[in-house]
């Protein structure tokens, strides 16, 4: 079993105190270099735009309760930088980056190709830029770079047009750091039909909305949409960086579309381990059929899986004091996590959450990762969830490594 790290850099107040963005970034970098030295095999960072707090005045805020910002990331390619220069041996990458905000997919490609021009100067540069991304977690952050409903019947069409915007946008990104020229004349199209929408009656509505813009006798079994990226030929520079140091994970769960990513180049795919097993399975299978062959044969570690770590192995308790501690840090934390969410806490759903953790002593802990994990999995712990203690993180960081992982190398 491999394991990686998450880094959230979360900015929200815990037990009432509020650290500043300074002492955020200096907590941040303590971990990144503890996980490099522990031997994480990638320091995954959350990316994050604009103010969460400020969104909550907008007409339909997304998160309404959250306190404070859901991360301070908002430049993955500037903090990659120096995340590199900090450490020795840890790879770091995105999860996830949007590719529908700071210029979207043309802009994004080209940063990609600068970044990696620079770090492949040094010819024995091995580590490599793991790039995640997605079409955003929440969508007020890609509102401010047009990706809003154009007309009436977008609106309508919205939830699923968002989607395809993504498709589009992947693949201009995908096809650019191959090195082609192209034009949004040889772009993908869009086009609405039926089994782009998950009920009857949201797709009578989008019907119903090109009849009424249109003016059409009859409902239409197909829309075209017009793309949402316009431009004339184009080919990002620089063009003359290593490939290899290149590392692509599609922050989707659709499988057309990881299909899809998979026709330009290597694009591997995110899950989390709240996912069924079932879906987890075929997901496996699909990869293994549709993975680039320029990537080789799939692996289960190319589908990183993401698991809350409350792990106490603090001095001075005994074991069942350390599993009961734990087991009271993980409630706190989830309960706050679902309260910032949706304002309310469910005790229902703070327990199912915490199928997506593993908690309790270090025994504990490597039983439950033995449980619940394949030997060939791939999993991002994530240790700094609502915890801005960072001398513990690291201590929690050091036990899951020197105590936890290699009891799980012995049970497997």
């Amino acid at each position: 079993m491999q394991f990686d790290i998450f880094l959230s850099i979360c900015h929200t107040p815990v037990g009432g105190h509020l650290p500043s963005e300074a002492e955020m970034f200096q907590n941040f970098f303590a971990q990144l270099e503890a996980a490099d030295a522990l031997g994480f095999g990638t320091a995954w960072v959350a990316q994050a735009h604009l103010s969460t707090e400020v969104q909550k005045r907008n007409r339909q805020p997304v998160v309404p309760h959250w306190e404070g910002e859901v991360g301070l990331c908002t430049d993955f390619f500037q903090l990659a930088q120096t995340c590199f220069a900090r450490t020795e041996r840890i790879e770091v990458g995105s999860a996830v980056m949007s590719l529908l905000t700071h210029g979207g997919p043309v802009g994004i490609a080209e940063r990609t190709g600068a970044f990696l021009a620079l770090h492949g100067l040094d010819p024995a540069e091995e580590r490599r830029l793991r790039i995640g991304f997605s079409a955003g977690r929440f969508e007020f952050m890609a509102r401010p770079y047009g990706i809003v409903p154009r007309d009436a019947v977008e609106e309508v069409a919205w939830p699923a047009l968002r989607g395809q915007i993504f498709a589009e946008a992947c693949e201009i990104f995908l096809r650019l750091l191959n090195g082609e020229v192209l034009s949004s004349e040889t772009v993908r199209r869009t086009v609405l039909s039926r089994e782009k929408f998950r009920s009857d009656e949201d797709w009578q509505r989008v019907q119903d909305a090109a009849v009424a813009r249109d003016a059409l006798a009859a409902a239409p079994d197909e829309i075209p949409i017009p793309n949402r990226y316009e431009f004339e030929e184009l080919k990002t520079i620089p063009q003359e960086w290593r490939q290899e140091l290149l590392d692509l994970i599609l922050g989707s769960h659709d499988p057309p579309l990881q299909v899809a990513c998979n026709r330009w180049r290597p694009v591997k795919t995110f899950n989390l381990s709240i996912t069924p097993p079932a879906v987890i399975d075929a997901t496996h299978a699909r990869m293994r059929d549709c993975y680039h062959p320029d990537g080789g044969p799939w692996q289960r570690h190319y589908m990183p899986r993401t698991v809350f770590v409350f792990l106490n192995e603090e001095p001075g308790l005994a074991a069942a004091e350390r599993s009961a501690a734990a087991h009271a840090e993980a409630r706190q934390a989830l309960g706050s996590y679902w309260g910032a969410l949706e304002g309310t806490i469910d005790p229902m759903k703070v327990a199912s959450a915490a199928d997506n953790a593993v908690i309790g002593n270090a025994e504990e802990v490597a039983a439950q990762l033995t449980e619940r994990f394949d030997p060939e999995d791939c999993v991002m712990a994530w240790f700094d969830f609502f915890n801005h203690d960072s001398e513990r993180v690291v201590r929690n960081m050091e036990a899951f490594m020197q105590k936890v992982a290699p009891q799980v190398a012995g049970l497997q």
